[in-house]
């Protein structure tokens, strides 16, 4: 049996430093060291052996697999050597060739009216407020003073969760809480996304941006309302640009105005952008009704404000001339590239 052994020894010796690949490698070690492999069918024998030849042979039957374990583990880091040295051969790197070219990613649009609206009101001292998508229907619409049969709660024009709970169709909802747990005098803007049940079209999307603000306090005018807005507008238009109001009707603001403003691509004169008419209607605007301010636990008698409110992609479009709100949303690289 040690004779066996030994000329085993030989053999597997010779054939480990043929092999020439990690699978040969892993071949042989299965051959001769597996559970199946001839150096175990050799061991299985010894139980034949007499107690006094017992430890002799496993004495060399330990050699033996010590020397085929450590002939397999020395040939496998020659053979890993000469394919590092093939594959650095193979894979040397032209410095001289020109490198990639790596594109830097830039805002979307709607994310840079959003930031640049902001920035306007914060220099102007307003803070930014933020809440919930999913809001109640006492912030979305009873706190602000809209009727119960107002068409904006119809199942049709709102996306409702349950009979608590719907996507918010506006952020006036944030003027609400802000109202709420805050301490006056309020000075903020709240942008964010809104939610409404319309079709997609070129000037309609389920979900939207807007923008809206909030100024409550003692003594706050119209006239101070009408300031601001000129003041945003030159900002984010031109120095040049005016502003019009006209009345109209919010349930939440009285006195309430739709904002136009001149038309900045022909300065008022008249063009296919506006239809010839010199004014572009941009957000809409008034004095926060006494009801919104009672539901809220301020006194009218007391205290005033004026609220005002913008939808993003509105703006966004008017100022890049983009004619379908979808390409906003498509993401389309061609399109969003421009900007």
């Amino acid at each position: 049996m040690q004779e066996k052994l030994l000329n085993l020894k030989d053999i597997a010796l010779g054939e480990i430093q043929d092999a020439s690949t990690i699978e040969e490698l892993e071949g042989l070690r299965v051959k001769y060291s597996g559970k199946k492999g001839q150096l175990t069918a050799i061991m299985k024998e010894m139980g034949k052996l007499s107690a006094e030849e017992r430890p002799v042979v496993g004495k060399v039957a330990n050699i033996v697999r010590e020397a085929i374990e450590g002939g397999i583990n020395t040939k496998k880091e020659e053979i890993k050597a000469i394919e590092k040295e093939k594959q650095l051969a193979s894979e040397v790197i032209d410095v001289t060739m020109p490198g990639k070219t790596f594109t830097v990613g830039k805002k979307h649009p709607i994310s840079q009216i959003i930031d640049e609206v902001s920035e306007i009101f914060m220099g102007l001292g307003f803070s930014i407020a933020e809440g919930p998508e999913v809001e109640t229907i006492e912030n979305n619409f009873d706190a602000l003073n809209a009727p119960k049969d107002h068409p904006s709660r119809d199942m049709s024009d709102t996306f409702y969760i349950n009979s608590e709970l719907l996507l918010r169709t506006q952020t006036s909802p944030v003027q609400v809480r802000t109202m709420k747990s805050q301490d006056l005098p309020i000075k903020v803007i709240s942008p964010g996304r809104c939610f409404r049940f319309d079709s997609p079209d070129a000037t309609h999307s389920p979900m939207f941006h807007q923008i809206e603000g909030l100024v409550v306090g003692k003594d706050v005018t119209m006239a101070q309302l009408k300031g601001t807005l000129d003041n945003f507008v030159k900002k984010l238009f031109g120095e040049e640009t005016k502003t019009k109001f006209r009345p109209h009707n919010f349930p939440f603001t009285e006195p309430s105005a739709e904002v136009d403003v001149t038309c900045f691509k022909c300065g008022g004169e008249g063009c296919a952008m506006c239809k010839q008419e010199g004014w572009i209607e941009i957000l809409g605007a008034g004095m926060v009704h006494p009801n919104v301010l009672r539901n809220c636990g301020i006194d009218p008698e007391v205290y005033s404000g004026f609220a005002f409110g913008m939808g993003v992609e509105r703006i966004g479009m008017l100022k890049y001339e983009i004619d379908d709100i979808r390409l906003l949303f498509e993401n389309d690289m061609r399109f969003l590239n421009q900007f």
